[in-house]
């Protein structure tokens, strides 16, 4: 019998140790006047991997190169992108490195990335991996010249479409990222940092309150119901509430307003800080006590205590008039339960939607 093949096994390469390796055998093309097949690169946490060089093109002050991005076995809407670039000689100086974003890397609009407004979206860390790449193979050539050198991806615009680029103002592209120059499978890592990114580019744009949203149809009717609210404050945290909250604490955020749905939030309630389904089950229990406090008989109660969800709560309550009071009972526990967490920090506004997006409470 074949064994089963274990899923989410197998590493991949960030966009910025793809990039700093297409880099480098550009580089290597104008020293040696010949791209090779094959570049071993040096990654930001100082391994050393080999890519396959793709698209080789060299003229006297020009090279090109391409590394087809692979990333594992982490669902990365990057997976199989060109990561591109163009390195060209300067002959007016000697000794700089100059790095440009081309077609498909996005381009910086607001302040608070740690990144100049107007230019690419390549982070600290892969920009010095470039460099030091470049430096490496390219000593020769930059004591007489300096290289200009533009890193692009096809289709990088499209690609955007699938992450927060927009919502942290970068347009027109993917960023070009990787602290390590390694992709861990299914690693939860790059949508965490983007939560924590989202709240400090809102504390950098001087706001003083976030949006938590758990998802797309939450994070749409939180704008609907708060329109005088600048964009920046919205932060889609999916599951990680605690990333944010501690984010949001040390960027000094005054007030946190969550938007989410029963579920959710019952699991804010009863404590947990990560809040996938896969995680710890909702606590019913802590449901039917709710439900208690509002009125409900000891019937209904076992009802809920014995369900598998929290949306057979609310449905339940609804139908004997107590749903409104149940759901602000529940926003009261979500904010007992915070400010235990993190006594004397924030205030807390809560808006809770059903499953079409309509609002059945905002509490404070």
């Amino acid at each position: 019998m074949t064994p089963k093949k274990v899923k989410g096994t197998r590493k991949g390469y960030s966009t910025g140790a793809c990039a700093a390796a297409a880099a480098r055998a550009a580089c290597m093309g104008l020293v040696a006047g010949e791209i090779p097949t094959q570049v071993e690169s040096l990654l930001p946490n100082g391994q050393r991997v080999t890519f396959a060089v793709c698209e080789p093109l060299l003229t006297k002050k020009h090279a090109h190169a391409v590394i087809v991005k692979d990333a594992g076995d982490d669902p990365d809407c990057t997976h199989g992108a060109h990561l591109t670039a163009d390195v060209r000689l300067l002959s007016e100086t000697q000794n700089q490195v100059l790095l440009k974003g081309g077609e498909g890397v996005g381009t910086i609009t607001m302040r608070g990335l740690g990144l100049e407004v107007g230019g690419p979206a390549i982070n600290p860390v892969p920009r010095k991996n470039i460099e030091a790449n470049i430096r490496e193979v390219a000593g020769s050539l930059l004591a007489t010249h300096s290289l200009e050198v533009t890193i692009s991806v096809p289709g990088g615009q499209a690609m955007a479409k699938k992450t927060l680029n927009d919502r942290l103002g970068i347009i027109n592209g993917i960023s070009i990222l990787g602290t390590t120059g390694i992709v861990h499978p299914y690693s939860t890592a790059a949508f965490r940092a983007s939560v924590v990114q989202g709240v400090e580019v809102a504390a950098n744009q001087g706001q003083t309150a976030v949006v938590l949203t758990t998802g797309g149809r939450t994070e749409k009717f939180t704008i609907r119901e708060l329109p005088n609210l600048d964009p920046a404050c919205f932060v889609q945290m999916g599951d990680f509430l605690g990333p944010a909250l501690d984010a949001a604490q040390q960027a000094g955020i005054e007030q946190i307003i969550i938007g989410g749905m029963v579920g959710k939030l019952t699991k804010i309630a009863q404590g947990e800080i990560i809040t996938h389904a896969r995680r710890n089950p909702v606590n019913t229990q802590l449901l039917a006590e709710i439900a208690a406090t509002v009125g409900a008989d000891e019937l209904c109660c076992a009802d809920i205590a014995a369900a598998e969800t929290a949306r057979f709560a609310g449905e339940r309550l609804e139908e004997i008039g107590l749903g409104t009071a149940f759901y602000q009972a529940l926003c009261a526990r979500v904010i007992q339960t915070l400010s235990t967490r993190y006594p004397d920090v924030f205030t807390y506004r809560i808006l809770m939607c059903d499953f079409e997006g309509v609002k059945l409470v905002d509490y404070a």
